[in-house]
């Protein structure tokens, strides 16, 4: 039941995810962060698999750091996006990784860009993009209301409107997300949307 999505505004690029580790029917807790930030300015959003999930966007982000160690210049959001393609092509013949990437970023050159990578490892530039059940509804809103020059206002405005749609019609909806943001000032959280807490755990 997780949902991943991100849009490409402006000068910005947004993406928000779900924070529920969930397993069968047990919700082992409602605050995890599934949007990695790989360097100053780029953000990688995944779903899938939490082990293949955590292990995979891990990698990805310190061979962007040894890159831009090894030859002192980041990777393009493009380069960035091609080598996690890459990456999950060859892990598919292997030991495939059940994970979907939303990869976003910006480049001085290019302005911002938002690229979708399924487990199968095909690759899209896309100006909106989504996984999981609640693709399904966050998908149709932004179809609807959409345009490539929202504003930061704008764009949370119809983000949060895509959280409530999932909310409500989603049948096991996850109550919690968390939204960030890149652009030329860099990557970073913008806000959290909360409707839960995790319960307090009771001392032994």
């Amino acid at each position: 039941m997780e949902s991943v999505f991100g849009l490409v505004g402006k000068d910005f690029a947004i993406v928000a995810a779900d924070t529920s580790a969930v397993h069968s029917i047990l919700v082992h807790k409602t605050n995890e962060d599934k949007i990695m930030i790989l360097d100053s300015h780029k953000l990688m959003g995944a779903s899938g698999e939490t082990g293949d999930r955590a292990q995979f966007t891990e990698y990805i982000q310190k061979n962007v750091a040894l890159y831009q160690f090894r030859n002192g210049i980041p990777l393009t959001t493009a380069a960035a996006a091609n080598f996690t393609r890459g990456e999950l092509a060859t892990a598919l013949r292997k030991n495939p990784y059940m994970v979907n990437i939303i990869l976003a970023g910006y480049d001085k050159e290019t302005g911002p860009s938002l690229y979708y990578i399924d487990y199968i490892a095909s690759l899209h530039k896309l100006d909106k993009a989504a996984f999981g059940y609640g693709s399904y509804f966050a998908l149709s809103m932004m179809d609807r209301h959409y345009r490539r020059d929202m504003t930061v206002e704008e764009a949370i405005e119809l983000v949060d409107k895509c959280i409530l749609e999932i909310r409500s019609r989603l049948v096991i909806a996850p109550p919690n997300f968390v939204i960030k943001i890149v652009d030329k000032d860099g990557a970073r959280e913008y806000a959290w949307r909360e409707s839960i807490k995790d319960a307090p755990v009771a001392a032994a």
